[in-house]
């Protein structure tokens, strides 16, 4: 017996699933996650993340049980999964989707190509999103994108012959399978039934994900344009799609092509009259930008694996490394930093998961720029936080709203005009930081600067009931200000900037306001 290996890593659907289709295709068929102890022990993984994906993975297994298969589950190192079934079932070949994930995943990928080598196993990797592999140029990439965007939505299998089945015994839980191959009962339940859901947090799988769709293209979406920007707004008019998109629930595919059905809709429902808030030709042009802005960030780990761990443009080596303050960065972390829209934030984001782009920016700039801490570790534990961690924009990200990169505008953010801006009434910074409730909307933004008698009248004493700001605003803009623009303007920096833009840059018009 031999079968057709379709390997599932951050792919979790049926539909737009070429190398499962081209599998079915192609003779008896094994479905197959493998949970990888590198990846459950990694210093971006947390329990949200395994969360979503279990559910994502029942979800999976249902879709593909009603097509006549199943999904085996399996636990162990790569390419040595791999090698243990080859010697049972005979792999005729491995069929897998592309990923440009953390550089474990990099280095895992590269294991895998050169095992298959090894043991002539052929191996096709089909690309899913607009990133290219061994892309030559950044000139012509945006052709690109919009090229694969274009291309047909890959139906979903009518049935699939089922190679699990043709195997002695079942491969997943049963004695077959060596113990140390086997996934322990929190992952064999999930699949089987408990739900893995994690209380406040999105629901993982297609389902969840096409109802967010959904929902968005025909709901909360007209207002996506002005309600992105603000905490309060966003939670509801932002699509909220990032975590399906970074586990693969949905297609980015999918997802522009429904979005450009959606402004096709509005626009000829303009046209004939019909009622529709003129508002949604905007947001969803917006809408589709940001689409393209997630490949292009993704495009950038892809050509520079390293991204993840150093600068991007090495001009800026020891700009912040000597100065960590460890007790800083964990006020930051606890959201105990002084400032109510950045302690919000990050009480929002251990709590939900998920905030929207602005506040992320803001979070990251204030960790780099008023606390002057490296980007690494604050990245790495916003990557635990964030439900939809994807590593190509997460690290481009934060190494953008550090000032590091040379190509990007330098954009240190106030939290208390932050605070004004975009939660005026206080609803968000009230429902994260409760003990700031009896504080009257004038001071909610810096209640350092009430006074004591203010404190005590109004219930919420400063350095007992809500720490004292960490550092000063106008003091740590200044010197943050004046250190980054001195670090740009080096000649050093300077070049560096040329060849990260050759490499890097858009050939559009500069980023904004992010990729979400």
């Amino acid at each position: 017996m031999t079968v057709q290996l379709v390997w599932f890593k951050k792919d979790l659907r049926t539909i737009d699933h070429r190398p499962l289709a081209a599998a079915a295709r192609a003779g008896l068929v094994l479905c197959v996650h493998v949970l990888e102890p590198e990846q459950l022990r990694a210093e971006d993984a947390d329990e949200r993340h395994w969360g979503f994906l279990r559910r994502s993975l029942m979800q999976l297994d249902a879709r593909l049980r009603r097509l006549g298969t199943r999904l085996v589950l399996l636990q162990g190192d790569l390419p040595g999964v791999f090698a243990w079934l080859h010697s049972k079932c005979g792999l005729a070949r491995i069929w897998c989707h592309e990923e440009t994930g953390n550089f474990l995943s990099y280095q895992r990928d590269r294991r895998v190509r050169a095992w298959c080598r090894a043991n002539a196993i052929p191996i096709e990797e089909v690309p899913q999103s607009g990133v290219v592999r061994r892309l030559a140029s950044r000139d012509g990439w945006s052709a690109i994108w919009r090229a694969r965007m274009r291309e047909p939505i890959v139906e979903e299998p009518q049935s699939i012959r089922c190679g699990a089945a043709e195997f002695p015994g079942e491969l997943c839980g049963q004695s077959v399978v060596p113990q140390e191959l086997q996934p322990d009962a929190y992952w064999r339940e999930g699949v089987d039934g408990v739900s893995g859901e994690l209380p406040g947090f999105q629901e993982g799988g297609c389902d969840a994900g096409e109802r967010y769709l959904q929902t968005f293209l025909e709901l909360r979406g007209a207002d996506y344009r002005r309600a992105m920007s603000s905490p309060v707004t966003g939670e509801q008019g932002c699509s909220r799609l990032s975590p399906y998109l970074a586990f693969g629930n949905l297609s980015i595919r999918q997802v522009v092509q429904r979005s450009r059905a959606r402004l096709l809709q509005v626009r000829e429902d303009l046209r004939g009259g019909v009622s529709v808030d003129e508002s949604w030709t905007q947001s969803l042009a917006s809408f589709e930008s940001r689409l393209s802005w997630h490949c292009h960030f993704m495009q950038k780990l892809e050509d520079e694996p390293q991204l993840e761990f150093r600068n991007v443009n090495r001009a800026f080596d020891g700009l912040r490394e000597n100065e960590f303050r460890e007790e800083w960065f964990r006020a930051w972390q606890d959201g105990q930093t002084g400032y109510p829209m950045v302690d919000a934030c990050m009480r929002a984001l251990r709590s939900t998961g998920w905030i929207n782009f602005r506040m992320r920016a803001m979070v990251m700039s204030f960790a780099a720029y008023h606390l002057w801490l490296h980007w690494r570790r604050p990245a790495l534990h916003l990557a635990r936080m964030f439900t939809d961690y994807e590593p190509g924009i997460h690290y481009s990200q934060c190494q953008m709203q550090s000032g590091v990169t040379g190509i990007n505008t330098i954009r240190i953010y106030s939290p208390a005009k932050q605070a004004r801006d975009q939660d005026p009434s206080g609803l968000f910074i009230r429902r994260w930081v409760p003990e700031l409730d009896g504080v009257p909307d004038e001071f909610l933004a810096e209640p350092h600067r009430m006074s004591v008698f203010q404190q005590s009248l109004f219930g919420c004493r400063i350095g007992r009931d809500y720490p004292v700001p960490l550092v000063e605003h106008e003091s740590a803009y200044r010197l943050a200000r004046d250190r980054i623009f001195a670090a740009v303007s080096t000649s050093a920096a300077r070049q560096a900037a040329a060849a990260v833009y050759e490499r890097h840059g858009s050939r559009r018009r500069p980023l904004t306001d992010g990729n979400r």
